[in-house]
């Protein structure tokens, strides 16, 4: 029995814009009919990922990933059916009948449950610190570092109080279950004892891409506890890992779209500062060296990000290596540093919004050519360190994917440490040989054996059942792009292509339940179309129609500013569906002689080998009945 209502899913369903929907995850780009991006579940530098506006689906020619905008949810998210629609209906101000009580259903993943606990632990956090006695503490602390009740209230502040187990009671008298509140790590158990994670600190709660709480960073307020932590962050879990997730990020997309820039930092409050003063496109790595996962997250919005240094010189030298990641992932970097002794934070609170905005233009540099510039002025009157400097810029320039940049930088960079450009690209050359003549990094390098050239020539052969799916496929994808389309004997594409296949039976289950579900649809008077299969309640039927229904190619609108007019699929349909009917009929005649070849074999009585020659001979006529129509030659 569904969570949500009929009506409310249609409701949702009829709301939810696909481009909405997707763009708040990645940056789409417009190209002929459809919008394209670098696809969001997979790596890659040159788009597959597709949108169609006009279908209301996705689809990518990559790793394959399709859906509507509810299976976009469930595949970005990892979530189930109910809490995708969930999130749809939040986002277009659509009410979701609540349920009696929060207990959890077996239709709930652990997963759903792990975040329906932390956003309960997030409205407490909050509460807390807006309603509790004990939240002037928070208020306080939050008001002497600048924060405005917009800010609080628009990044979900909260406070945790100082008792051992306020979350977890109220969680639990809530109806919420132990075994989540540990998953998350906001319950801490240790033999018969049970006791809050987060006591008596200010809560930042972490969110994803899409908003949703999957952990917390927590600042204690106790200025005389030295055994505790300063800052105190949830455990990794199944919804938090904080390589792939960065502070601010779910605040922050617009605004990096927009900028078509990231400004990243390392703390919550520069993030929270620097947001309450106007510069929105800001997150953070919460401490941690920036990962491969949080630079693919910032590629969705930007290809441009600059780093924010606090004006700490060992610090900085100590993180300049993280940043060749970002390199490496062909991004544009720059860096900003502060007076000695500043961080973002302090820094817009001494100087102001606008003054700040200004420092960061007239400051920015860029990343390589400051690392240069920084190596080149350590190790001036030092050959040795020189050298290494070089070794170190040459390695980072190496890092980056695109060759005319690599030139680029080479040319400027030989200006800084004023040596000659040859010298550079020599090193770098030196360097990709080494890269080359290393071993495999798991394995013997004698492990590998190449295949021979025969060997790579040769094609696996596609079977019966392969072949027949191919031709059943291609039915059913006329069935559910044209299901209404008039053809020229006057029947639509669906009567037509089921009247003749009346006595065909397909094979594949797949498209037997959606042959099955096309004809009882026609006997109740209605044609389903696209959209009923891409919302059709069964998974594995909604991804077979996206994937049917979607196009990797379509032709230029130049073509006819040309005056060249090449025919769409649709002028040539009623040829088209002959063919596919034709096509399918052929390949089961096929199957059937083959079958009766093999019982032919196994019959001894004459009487009974006549009847099956006979049988085989009707089956061969109707073969080159069909070939000839379709055009095929029989050796």
């Amino acid at each position: 029995m569904s969570l949500i209502p009929k009506e409310t899913v249609d409701q949702i369903l009829a709301q939810a814009d696909i481009v909405e929907v997707v763009g708040d995850f990645v940056s789409l780009k417009k190209k002929g009919q459809n919008m394209w991006a670098c696809c969001p579940f997979h790596h890659e530098k040159s788009p597959s990922f597709s949108v169609s506006p006009a279908k209301g689906i996705y689809k990518c020619f990559g790793c394959g990933k399709a859906g509507n905008s509810v299976q976009f949810i469930m595949d970005v998210e990892g979530s189930s059916f109910p809490e995708a629609l969930k999130y749809l209906a939040k986002k277009y101000g659509i009410e979701v009948p609540e349920e009696e009580a929060p207990e959890f259903t077996a239709e709930q993943s652990t997963r759903d449950s792990l975040y329906i606990v932390s956003d309960f632990a997030n409205k407490h956090f909050q509460q807390n610190l807006q309603q509790h006695d004990q939240g002037s503490i928070g208020q306080s602390y939050l008001k002497q570092r600048g924060l405005s009740q917009q800010t609080i209230k628009k990044f979900e502040l909260g406070y945790s109080l100082e008792a051992w187990s306020d979350l977890t009671d109220s969680a639990l008298k809530a109806g919420y279950q132990q075994q989540y509140l540990e998953a998350t790590g906001l319950t801490v158990a240790k033999e018969d004892k049970r006791y809050d994670r987060f006591r008596g600190r200010v809560m930042f709660p972490i969110h994803n891409i899409s908003g949703r709480v999957v952990g917390f960073g927590a600042r204690i307020l106790k200025s005389n506890d030295k055994k505790s932590a300063k800052y105190l962050n949830s455990p990794e879990s199944e919804i938090y890992h904080k390589s792939n997730v960065l502070y601010g990020l779910y605040q922050a997309k617009q605004a990096i779209r927009m900028e078509d820039r990231c400004y990243l930092v390392e703390g919550y409050l520069d993030v929270l500062s620097l947001h309450q003063g106007g510069v929105e496109n800001v997150v953070a790595s919460s401490g941690t060296s920036l990962t491969e996962g949080q630079i693919k997250l910032i590629s969705r919005y930007t290809q441009n990000i600059t780093v924010l240094y606090d004006g700490d010189a060992a610090g900085i030298k100590a993180s300049l290596r993280g940043i060749d990641l970002i390199l490496e992932n062909g991004l544009n970097v720059e860096v900003v540093t502060f007076p000695e002794g500043e961080d973002p934070d302090s820094y817009i609170q001494k100087v102001g919004d606008a003054a700040f905005k200004t420092y960061l233009q007239q400051q920015a540099k860029d990343f390589l050519t400051f690392k240069a510039s920084l190596f080149a002025a350590e190790s001036k009157h030092n050959p040795v360190k020189k050298a290494e400097a070089i070794r170190e810029i040459v390695s980072s320039i190496a890092r980056i994917p695109d060759a005319i940049k690599r030139t680029v930088f080479f040319q400027s960079c030989s200006l800084i440490f004023e040596i000659d450009e040859q010298v550079l690209i020599s090193e770098y050359n030196k360097m990709q040989l080494q890269d080359r003549q290393q071993p495999p990094k798991t394995g013997s390098p004698d492990d590998f054996i190449p295949p021979s050239p025969v060997e790579e020539e040769q094609e696996k052969p596609v079977s019966d059942a392969d072949m027949l799916k191919r031709y059943e496929r291609e039915i059913v994808r006329m069935l559910l792009n044209y299901p209404d389309r008039l053809l020229d004997d006057g029947l639509t594409a669906s009567q037509y292509i089921l009247e003749q296949l009346e006595d065909v039976e397909f094979r594949t289950p797949l498209y037997i339940r959606i042959v099955d579900v096309v004809k009882e649809r026609l006997n109740q008077g209605v044609v389903p179309g696209a959209d009923f299969f891409i919302n059709y309640p069964e998974q594995e039927v909604r991804t077979e129609a996206t994937n049917l229904l979607s196009e990797k190619h379509e032709l230029s609108h130049n073509w006819e500013t040309h005056q060249i007019f090449v025919p769409h699929e649709t002028d040539l349909l009623s040829y088209g569906a002959e063919r596919a009917v034709l096509r399918l009929k052929w390949r089961n005649v096929q199957l059937l002689l083959k079958n009766e070849m093999e019982k032919l074999r196994l019959v001894t009585d004459p009487t009974e080998q006549d009847r099956q020659l006979t049988l085989i001979r009707s089956l061969k006529n109707f073969e080159n009945q069909l070939c000839e129509m379709l055009g095929i030659v029989i050796n």
